[in-house]
């Protein structure tokens, strides 16, 4: 009975293994204060090399692309949008159009306008990561960012 319990645990580790999820972008995110009522909030995409992650600014009919939606809140403004980098662009035969990425790391920024000394800037963003054999769909991530 042992062995047939020891062989059943094994089977489910193994196919647990296997169905772990390809996570290639890492978020990261912090702040800094710029002024005494104004500072950035920075969104730092990590990506596992091979991968890259589209920009903010792909055209209808490409990949989706990197977005961020940030509710109103009572306590900050935004100012102006989210900036990026300057991506590198290339034809992606695949969406037979020219695309914009990042590879390796890229920080988006946001400004806001505090209306209170301490405040959290929350949000989500949707990204799509690819890289020369396969696209991963979509991901919509949560994220809440500690302003002091």
């Amino acid at each position: 009975m042992k062995k047939i319990l020891i062989i059943a645990i094994l089977i489910v580790s193994g196919t647990l293994v296997k169905a772990q999820i390809l996570t290639p972008v890492h978020w990261s995110y912090g702040a800094k204060k710029i002024s005494k009522d104004e500072a950035v909030v920075l969104m730092k995409a990590t990506i596992d090399e091979g991968w890259h992650l589209y920009s903010q600014t792909v055209k209808e009919g490409g990949p989706v692309k990197t977005t961020f939606t940030f509710p109103a809140s009572k306590l900050y403004t935004l100012v102006g949008k989210t900036i990026e980098p300057t991506p590198i662009t290339r034809n992606e035969k695949v969406f037979n159009m020219d695309v914009s990425f990042f590879e390796h790391e890229v920080i988006f920024q946001q400004r806001v306008k505090l209306k209170a000394g301490q405040v959290t800037v929350k949000g989500t963003l949707q990204y799509m990561t690819c890289n020369d054999h396969q696209c991963l769909p979509p991901e919509d991530l949560d994220f809440s960012i500690m302003v002091k």
